[in-house]
């Protein structure tokens, strides 16, 4: 069981920056892709960005350029730093671990942490 708690979410101003952070239980870096989902009211659960276990990095075309995921393997913490935000970043930002093994995909995810984008 993997448990998943971030933090770093809040309110900013357009053009504003933050940096979101999930704490990993333990050292999982090197078997699971973690990624950062999004939600934003009335609106499917988004991929934004993950990183795979041999670092290589994928992001939602909305994002690239503005945003950074990266991972901490001494810390257990993988980071998304978001920088030139808008409006339509707000939403709840989800920390995911996913793997499969032998078929099965294995999937977890964070609480949840509230990005709100506004003047």
């Amino acid at each position: 069981q993997v448990q998943l708690v971030e933090s770093g979410g809040g309110l900013v101003q357009p053009g504003g920056s933050l940096r979101l952070s999930c704490l990993a239980s333990g050292s999982i870096f090197s078997l699971y892709t973690m990624g950062w989902f999004r939600q934003a009211p009335g609106k499917q659960r988004e991929l934004v960005a993950n990183i795979n276990s041999a670092g290589y990095t994928n992001y939602a075309d909305s994002v690239k350029g503005r945003f950074t995921i990266s991972t901490d393997n001494a810390k257990n913490t993988v980071y998304l730093q978001m920088n030139s935000l808008n409006p339509e970043d707000t939403a709840v930002y989800y920390c995911n671990a996913n793997r499969k093994r032998n078929g099965i995909t294995y999937a977890y995810w964070g609480q949840g942490t509230q990005v709100t984008v506004s003047s």
